[in-house]
């Protein structure tokens, strides 16, 4: 497996993270560069949110956001939340998006979390077959409002 370099998101990386996001939900509202900035440094500066990045040579390949959430049972341990991955469509099926969501498990366990979930409303079996390869199990029954 071709291997990234993992790092955290910086605010100059403002323009190359909003570029990977449009791969995900080309469909999305376009956001104005002042204001995604003003969000991701909103988001640096929160110590339990996570923007992990992959990078080949330079440019961002890869993107996963891990959100560690208080919680009142369990131990009072955390649990960790999984938003936002994707891969540059052009560096796909190279063990990139893979390599993200190991960075995010590991910030889970180190922050003593008992559980590290994520959601996908992906109906394409290689987006679970994807996520299975990684670890995760689909083995709860997730609901939603969306607004």
């Amino acid at each position: 497996m071709l291997k990234c370099t993992i790092r955290d998101i910086t605010i100059r990386d403002s323009l190359a993270l909003q570029d990977i996001y449009a791969h995900m939900h080309p469909k999305d509202p376009e956001v104005s560069e002042p204001a995604f900035r003003n969000a991701l440094a909103l988001a640096i500066d929160d110590p339990m949110q996570h923007i992990i990045v992959g990078e080949l040579d330079g440019p961002i390949v890869a993107v996963c956001t891990v959100y560690i959430l208080p919680n009142l049972t369990r131990g009072c341990r955390p649990f960790g939340l999984i938003e936002n991955v994707v891969t540059h469509r052009d560096h796909r099926r190279l063990g990139f998006g893979r390599q993200v969501l190991a960075e995010a498990s590991e910030r889970a366990k180190r922050f003593g979390c008992y559980k590290l979930m994520l959601m996908t409303g992906s109906k394409r079996a290689e987006v679970r077959a994807f996520y299975e390869a990684a670890g995760f199990k689909q083995n709860k029954t997730g609901f939603q409002i969306r607004y």
